[in-house]
This record gives C-alpha cells, sequence and structure tokens, in this order.
C-alpha cells in the first residue's frame, strides 16, 4: 500500500511559511512531499466552497520553479483534477485566465527575493485568497500518496499569456502607444515574452534590454544603485519615453519616466488612480501621504503591508462607491472593481498587476515627469537589511514603541512625534518627516520605509536608520 501523508504535518515540518503574499522558503525545503501537500490542502480548502474539475499553475523564470509545479500537477491528479499548465506567465496573467474560467490556480514564483528562495501563490475561482484561507491550508488534515520519484513533464498551454495580451489591446487603440520609444528592462521577468508584443500592438518602437538567462531577483521597493544609473544611461543613450520592468513574476511594476528616474511604486498607482478617476482606494500604511494631501478619492482606507489584506477592504468599499482600486508601496495595482475606460469595461482584476499603470501612464499625452509636477511634494524612500533575523527585528520594534525618542534623537531628530502600529512601527514626526520599521514577513530582513519634503532627505533618513539599526 502507498504511503499517506497528512498536509498539516507535512507543511508544519517543512520550513516554509505564509508571508504577506504567498507560502514562501528556501528551495531545498519545496521537497516534492512539500509542493504536495501545499497543493492538496489549498483545494481541500476551497472545494466544498466553489466547484471545479480543473486547477491552472504557472510559473516564474527561477531554475527551481517548474520542478514544484511537476509535484504541484502530480499531487493535483491523485484528487481527480485535470491540469492545465501555462508555463512561464506572470502571476497576473495566470490569475486573469484563471478567474475568466472559474476554475483556482497556482503560481509557483518567489518574487524578488533570490533564486535560493521560491514560493507559491493561490488563487481560489474568485481571486487571491484570505488571511483565513492560509490558515485552513495550513491546518489541512487533508491525506496525499508519498509522490513519485519521476514526475510527469507538463504540457504547454499559451492561452493565458493570449488572453492577458488581449485584456489590453481591447482596452486601447492600436496606435494609443505611437510615436512613444519604450526600454523595456526584460531581465528574468516571467513576462518578457509579454509586454514587447503587447507595446508593440499598441503602436510603440520598443528596445529590449538587459534580458539574462540567469534569475535576477529584482526588488522595485528597493532598486539596487546599479539598476539606477542602468536607466539613467539607457535613457541618454536610446531618448526613451519610459522604460518599463517588473520584478520575477511580473506583478510589481518598475517604470523610469523619460530622464530615467525610476518612479516610486505609490506614486505610480496614485497618478493611475487618479487617470481612472477611482473614487475609492485601499493602500497600505506604507504608502506615500501624498495620495490624501491630492484630495483626488472619496475615501483612502490604509491597510496592513500584503496585498490579501489590500483586498479585504475591496468588499467594504465597494458597497458605497462606484469604482473601487488598491495599490501597494511596490507598485503592484490591484483593480477592485469593474470599471469604463476609454468607452469600454475593463474587468476587475483583484491581484496586483504591472502592466495596467503601465499603459494608463504611457497613454498619457505629457510626459511622466510632467504628471509628477502636479502632484503634492511629498517623497519616500525605502531599503532594507538583509540576513537580519526576525525575533531581532521584533525586539528593535518593541523597544522603539516603549520610547522611541532616544533612537529619533541619535538621528538629529527631537521633539514630539505619533506612532502608528497598523504594520511595524511608523513613526510621524512634528516636522512632517515619517520612519517606518518593518520587518519582512517572508525573508530575515528589516525594512526602512522614510517621508521628508525632498528624496534625498527621505533617502537620508533611510540611510542613517539602517546605520543605527545595524550597530
Amino acid at each position: 500500500m502507498d504511503s499517506q501523508l497528512v498536509c498539516s504535518e507535512v507543511i508544519a515540518k517543512s520550513g516554509v511559511a505564509f508571508g504577506t503574499s504567498g507560502a514562501r522558503g528556501l528551495v531545498k525545503d519545496f521537497t516534492p512531499d512539500v509542493n504536495a501537500a501545499f497543493a492538496v490542502a489549498f483545494i481541500s480548502a476551497i472545494e466544498n466552497v466553489f466547484s471545479f474539475d480543473t486547477v491552472a499553475i504557472a510559473i516564474d523564470n527561477r531554475p527551481s520553479s517548474y520542478g514544484i509545479a511537476q509535484a504541484c500537477a502530480e499531487a493535483l491528479k491523485q484528487r481527480g483534477l485535470n491540469v492545465v499548465y501555462y508555463g512561464v506567465v506572470p502571476t497576473p496573467a495566470l490569475a486573469y485566465k484563471a478567474m475568466q474560467d472559474n476554475m483556482p490556480c497556482i503560481m509557483v514564483t518567489g518574487s524578488h527575493i533570490p533564486f535560493d528562495r521560491n514560493g507559491l501563490k493561490f488563487y481560489r475561482p474568485d481571486g487571491e485568497i484570505t488571511k483565513v484561507d492560509e490558515l485552513t491550508i495550513l491546518a489541512s488534515n487533508a491525506v496525499f500518496t508519498v509522490l513519485p520519484e519521476n514526475l510527469a513533464e507538463l504540457t504547454l498551454d499559451t492561452a493565458a499569456s493570449e488572453s492577458y495580451i488581449q485584456r489590453y489591446t481591447s482596452l486601447f487603440n492600436a496606435d494609443t502607444l505611437k510615436g512613444k520609444k519604450i526600454g523595456i528592462y526584460e531581465h528574468s521577468s516571467a513576462g518578457r515574452d509579454i509586454y514587447k508584443v503587447l507595446f508593440e500592438q499598441l503602436g510603440a518602437e520598443v528596445v529590449s534590454l538587459g534580458r539574462s538567462n540567469e534569475f535576477v531577483p529584482i526588488d522595485t521597493e528597493a532598486v539596487s544603485d546599479e539598476d539606477k544609473q542602468r536607466a539613467l544611461d539607457w535613457s541618454k543613450e536610446f531618448s526613451f519615453d519610459a522604460i518599463f520592468s517588473t520584478d520575477g513574476d511580473g506583478d510589481r511594476p518598475l517604470i523610469a519616466d523619460e530622464n530615467g528616474n525610476w518612479l516610486r511604486g505609490d506614486i505610480l498607482g496614485l497618478l493611475c488612480s487618479q487617470l481612472l478617476n477611482i473614487d475609492a482606494l485601499a493602500t497600505p500604511v506604507s504608502c506615500n501621504t501624498a495620495i490624501e494631501k491630492t484630495k483626488s478619492f472619496k475615501e483612502v482606507k490604509r491597510t496592513k503591508i500584503g496585498s490579501p489584506y489590500v483586498i479585504a477592504e475591496f468588499v467594504n468599499l465597494a458597497k458605497h462607491y462606484a469604482s473601487v482600486a488598491g495599490f501597494e508601496a511596490n507598485g503592484g495595482y490591484l483593480l477592485g472593481s469593474d470599471i469604463n475606460y476609454n468607452t469600454k469595461l475593463l474587468r476587475a482584476l483583484p491581484t496586483r498587476d504591472a502592466l495596467l499603470p503601465a499603459l494608463i501612464l504611457f497613454s498619457q499625452q505629457k510626459d511622466i515627469s510632467k504628471l509628477l509636477d502636479n502632484l503634492p511634494q511629498r517623497f519616500t524612500a525605502s531599503d532594507r537589511v538583509q540576513c537580519f533575523p526576525r525575533e531581532r527585528s521584533l525586539s528593535l520594534l518593541t523597544e522603539l514603541k516603549e520610547d522611541a525618542s532616544v533612537f529619533l534623537s541619535k538621528l538629529g531628530f527631537e521633539g514630539s512625534y505619533e506612532i502608528d502600529t497598523t504594520d511595524g512601527l511608523r513613526i510621524t514626526l512634528n516636522a512632517g518627516y515619517i520612519v517606518h520599521l518593518r520587518p519582512s514577513g517572508n525573508a530575515p530582513e528589516l525594512r526602512c520605509y522614510a517621508e521628508a519634503e525632498s528624496y534625498e532627505s527621505a533617502q537620508e533618513i533611510v540611510k542613517q536608520v539602517l546605520k543605527l539599526v545595524i550597530q
């Protein structure tokens, strides 16, 4: 008799855990049986609520992702389910196609974290799983049979990438980007074979940049100095109107203006929301306060960091407002309701998407820098300390919650301050500066966000805070 394993027991011993969005861990911990346990636990968590006979799977370009997908597929077939494999596509492309077909899906990706780690993102037929779903998965007593040593090859279906392209070519005219010259920093992005096709179909002249056969962990909230210089150099060499890139799984955009300056993700989200005439927003507490200062929205609801928290607010906001959306500091844009744009209907896509904010911005006649000039001049910066144990982060935050005055004085700040513990520790000083410390939910990292009246000041605050933290 084949050996039976209990999902919750396998997951508990795995070292793989849920973070802000999806389960993450070291590649070595994603054994075939761990992958199977997560896949089966996910299905068992939703099968009494939704009716389906097929599950979709897609992956990013990490070396380990295909093997993880094979194991998930094998476990799903054990339960009598069909599996459709969409290959390497952006997470929003998989989610969009699966939602249209009313099926659940699994995305194998570690997003922006290094390639020695990976992850799994789960979607019900109606969108991302909730935090409650995560707990149900972790507690699942569903069983599966130990997987065979040799797993079946997966047959590629291209329908998800085609559907994703169609979503946006149907929204815009074929000459929308005519006269625009756009660089695409492709690196190892899961969407790198989609973006050039799409932008050219909308009339743009496109130049491919920086394609890599090795996985590149692009973090849209902490752009490296090397990538900052690359954008400046590319802009000067090619005279681009914009440069477009994403993180590893293509759900977080990274956009540079005509001068080669990368935009902060929350500013991109703000511009996109204004241009879409969104009524109400849900956005994490870490995002720029320029959002409220524009007075462009009927309501702005601040949440904990992570797309599940943003999505959770959509239900309440949709009761009161016709159009609802959200975005994160990483730039991922979540469309919480159907909207009309260009006299056409754009269906909701309540998961992080990189393409919508990019296309809305690129389709404007004004230079991107001119659009930025119209916003309240509040600037944010962020960075992180890697290999920083979570326990050490939590100890620091507890200490600062009790009294941050000594810490702040070492940074040159005096006077009163307010503390917000919605997610991590966010300190607002009487002079208008903001310092926000938060442990990563899926890696041993401590992130620092800062806000000030100039980017240089915000950047210097982040630099000094992280320097002080590691002393």
